[in-house]
């Protein structure tokens, strides 16, 4: 049987009926059914003289959006369904940040260095562009070791920005892996795109989450859901949009 908020005087008269079709005469101004899994349906009958009936949907998950689904039966009857969407961001990414498992590890030489960013960023950074929990490793090196792993895991013998190993098999599998940025790599290209070092750190600890995650940039495409998806959290985080021509390159 459905409850019921305490009698006021003035409220509508609603007759509850259990299961067994017996019925139940009482005053209230609203009544709520409560779902099992934290969704509820509230029925406001505050306006009821009026001839209003308000329904409001809720979770208790604060991290669920609760709401109406209504779909009509006949001409004098609907049937109400209680949806249950989690919260989203501007860019996607869940209100309530996904749970993450972070290490943070230095090269030779570059433990220290002017502008590594901080592991606090790090962790602000990557969570603003996670869509599922994730157990990552952020690596700095130099330009000797980066070098090292393009050529053996790419073919590539230079050293690179940014590297994303990505471990996920399968789409249901848990996000885990490396990301490895070169630091004088990324310094160089600061300076040349005549950005902040920290505002380009950004930009590719974010890149490297979303190879994680299994986003490519193969096609045009691909690129360009990538790149919107950068630019979104980077304007969310404070920073300018990372694809914008700058004045003076």
């Amino acid at each position: 049987m459905t409850s019921k908020t305490p009698s006021r005087a003035g409220g509508a008269s609603l007759i509850l009926f259990d299961a067994e079709g017996r019925a139940r005469k009482s005053q209230a101004h609203a009544l709520r059914v409560q779902l099992a899994d934290g969704r509820s349906l509230t029925v406001d009958l505050s306006q009821a003289d009026d001839g209003v009936v308000a329904l409001l949907a809720e979770h208790t998950d604060t991290r669920q959006q609760a709401g109406l689904l209504v779909r009509p039966d006949n001409h004098d009857a609907v049937a109400v369904a209680v949806t249950a969407t989690p919260l989203r961001t501007t860019t996607g990414t869940p209100a309530t940040p996904p749970e993450l498992e972070l290490d943070v590890q230095y090269g030779d030489g570059v433990r220290g260095r002017r502008g590594v960013p901080a592991r606090g960023k790090l962790q602000t950074w990557i969570r603003s562009a996670l869509f599922a929990d994730a157990q990552l490793t952020v690596r700095f090196v130099n330009e000797d070791e980066g070098r090292a792993l393009n050529r053996g895991y790419r073919g590539k013998d230079y050293a690179t920005n940014v590297l994303t190993f990505a471990y996920a098999e399968h789409e249901d599998d848990p996000v885990t892996a490396d990301i490895v940025l070169c630091c004088p790599v990324v310094e160089r290209e600061a300076r040349e795109q005549r950005k902040p070092l920290e505002a380009h750190y950004a930009h590719l600890v974010v890149h490297g989450a979303l190879h994680a995650q299994g986003y490519e940039h193969e096609d045009d495409g691909e690129a360009e859901e990538m790149e919107a998806i950068e630019t979104e959290t980077l304007l969310a985080l404070g920073f300018d949009d990372p694809y914008r021509e700058r004045v003076g390159r």
